[in-house]
């Protein structure tokens, strides 16, 4: 017996990676699933089919809104149901700012965030319970050189939020995981042997998505959890800080005053994405 008897799952971005053992872990805990990916889905899916598992493919590019619907579509005709989306399909970029080039930011915000949305859109029409899981990444807290991946993840964390308080009354739990693995994106990472190593396996980052696609997690909606092979926290949404200063009115000097002292800033640290 698995944790996911019975259910049937959609992973997009699963022809490599960690869509990849994402889906390979959820039906090895029993879930019919569905492997969508540019490339590389019908090899997944027949090698799970190979393992004793039910698996299907899907190819097609999760930017297509039409594609996201066919996808979901498909889930539900080969399984009768759609019971958990994971929404892994995603593209990084690495690079200064100044050499930022407008095609490279826009084809980076249409799969990861535009991706994510008209899957999850297309779910959340026939879902009825179950669980959305959204990948995003500790870069969202705002990576130095990663401005267009950093922005997309931020987005994905702002529309998990807000998916999770709407989806409710569906009874749909919407999460989101921050994961870090060697996958075949560190190859664009100019920093991936200081934040990762091979060792560090996308087997390693499953069972997480595992857990929140089933009922053991019935409890856990609205949350960013990041993971990492030996530490597993939650990370708070932007929030209004204290201490909230009131006046009747403010000029600059008085701005200038609250800013050097009650409402000082730490200094950024680059490193805080890495936690």
């Amino acid at each position: 017996m698995g944790v996911l008897d019975g259910k049937a799952v959609i992973v997009t971005g699963a022809g490599r990676g960690l869509g990849e053992a994402y889906a390979r872990h959820a039906a090895a805990e029993g879930a019919r699933v569905v492997v969508n990916d540019v490339e590389g889905a019908d090899q997944v899916a027949s090698s799970i089919v190979d393992a004793g598992g039910e698996a299907v493919a899907h190819t097609g590019t999760v930017t297509d809104p039409a594609v996201a619907t066919e996808l979901v579509q498909r889930c539900a005709s080969a399984f009768g149901r759609v019971d958990g989306l994971v929404n892994n399909a995603g593209i990084t970029h690495f690079g200064d700012p100044w050499d930022d080039e407008p095609d490279v930011l826009r084809a980076v915000v249409e799969v990861n965030v535009l991706g994510t949305m008209y899957c999850g859109t297309a779910a959340a029409k026939v879902m009825r319970g179950g669980s959305i899981v959204n990948v995003v990444s500790g870069a969202m807290l705002g990576r130095p050189n990663a401005a267009a991946y950093s922005a997309s993840k931020g987005a994905v964390a702002s529309l998990t939020l807000s998916w999770a308080g709407a989806l409710a009354a569906r009874d749909v739990r919407v999460n989101a995981v921050a994961p870090l693995a060697w996958t075949p994106m560190m190859d664009l990472d100019p920093r991936a042997a200081a934040i990762s190593s091979p060792e560090q396996t996308p087997a390693r980052m499953a069972p997480l998505v595992t857990y929140l696609l089933s009922d053991r997690s019935a409890h856990v909606t609205s949350q960013l959890i990041r993971f990492l092979p030996d530490k597993l926290h939650v990370i708070s949404q932007y929030a209004v800080k204290q201490p909230v200063l009131t006046r009747e009115s403010w000029d600059v000097d008085a701005l200038a005053a609250a800013f050097s002292s009650d409402l000082a800033a730490e200094p950024p640290s680059p490193a805080r994405w890495q936690v």
